[in-house]
């Protein structure tokens, strides 16, 4: 008995309408795949080469009902003057302190003790901010 073939022989017809479609869809998936990488790369290059001045937020310790020393740690240009916006918060969550601190050293890396004044007992502190000192925050 003789077995009929129901496929076409392999390789000898070209490729079929599938497998175009299959080359085609992965070859868009890659442009877009990598367009998204390059869109993501961007936006994160911009917001880090973007801020020239940044702050971290190291320790704080509660000096009275009027005064809190806040440690932190300044990232600038060495050549830049930084400012940074301290606010402080008592347990109701209300602001009962806030101020501007200036970092001038000629440094890229500023590691200070600062002591924010406050008009109550303070329970949380934050950086509102940092920025080149002369620009609109």
């Amino acid at each position: 008995m003789s077995a009929v073939r129901e496929e076409l022989p392999e390789g000898r017809y070209g490729r079929s309408a599938d497998e175009r479609a299959d080359r085609k869809l992965k070859v868009i998936g890659s442009v877009l795949g990598v367009a998204l990488l390059g869109v993501v790369g961007w936006i994160g290059w911009d917001y880090v080469a973007g801020q020239s001045v940044s702050a971290e937020l190291i320790k704080y310790q509660v000096v009275s009902d009027s005064e809190v020393q806040v440690h932190l740690e300044v990232r600038k240009e060495a050549a830049v003057t930084g400012v940074c916006t301290l606010s402080s918060q008592d347990e109701g969550h209300g602001e009962v302190g806030r101020g501007d601190f200036t970092f001038a050293q000629k440094s890229g890396r500023v590691d200070e003790v600062v002591t924010l004044k406050t008009t109550a007992r303070a329970t949380m502190i934050e950086i509102v901010g940092c920025r080149v000192a002369g620009s609109a925050s």
